[in-house]
């Protein structure tokens, strides 16, 4: 399976995106937003940073390259879609998901390993987690508290859209403590923490078993891969 990943002016996380899914077991397909080709890809990752220097809104420039309008196509059409941290602010910003990321509510950038509960289970790029199971990721953000009417919220409560809750001190002030939501289909999913950094023993968050041993986040990949081949 081909999964790819775009880069945009300001991505830094497209190389440790293309790594997750290499070891996830897919082959990885770098993409450039100004080239509306998605190549033949079964799947896209919308990757962290700050596209464009976060100017105006973040992501809301990127969610204007020439590209998007090929993502906003496939996303329609069912083709899996993660947003992750600048990806998810991208793809509010591109009308695929509801609501909106802002600034967190105590002024500063955050950067932590933070601890998240599952809530939803049965999109492509869950399926491979336990409901109501807690896994913890790296979070680095400073617009990252997700904000959305009071309908909208209620909606997507109602709905089992919300895919991720933070659990313990809420570190941005999202609304409802919401870490990343799904869309009807259950194909596109943003959120804000960064499951491609807890892939790999050595390098993800501690744990009681080792230092940097955490590896919550390739669950996201290889949820995808189960979800594309069926099984």
């Amino acid at each position: 399976m081909r999964i790819g990943v775009i880069t945009f002016p300001g991505s830094l996380d497209d190389r440790d995106a293309a790594r997750a899914i290499r070891l996830a077991g897919a082959e990885p397909v770098a993409l450039w937003h100004g080239t509306p080709d998605l190549a033949g890809v079964n799947a896209l990752v919308l990757p962290g940073g700050f596209s464009y220097g976060d100017y105006l809104r973040c992501g809301a420039i990127a969610a204007l390259s020439p590209i998007m309008s090929e993502v906003k196509r496939a996303a329609k059409s069912g083709m899996p879609v993660l947003g992750i941290c600048n990806g998810f602010q991208m793809l509010t910003e591109a009308g695929l998901l509801e609501g909106g990321l802002i600034r967190n509510d105590h002024g500063a950038f955050i950067c932590r390993d933070q601890e998240l509960q599952i809530e939803n289970t049965s999109t492509v790029w869950t399926n491979s987690f336990t409901p109501g199971g807690r896994i913890v990721i790296p979070l680095k953000s400073a617009e990252g508290g997700f904000t959305a009417p009071k309908d909208t919220l209620d909606r997507l409560e109602g709905e089992g859209h919300i895919v991720l809750r933070y659990l313990g001190a809420n570190p941005n002030g999202a609304q409802r403590d919401i870490a990343g939501i799904t869309n009807a289909a259950g194909n596109v999913v943003g959120l804000m923490p960064h499951p491609e950094h807890a892939v790999e023993p050595g390098f993800g968050p501690d744990t009681d078993a080792a230092m940097r041993s955490g590896t919550d986040g390739l669950g996201f990949f290889t949820s995808v891969l189960r979800s594309l081949v069926g099984v």
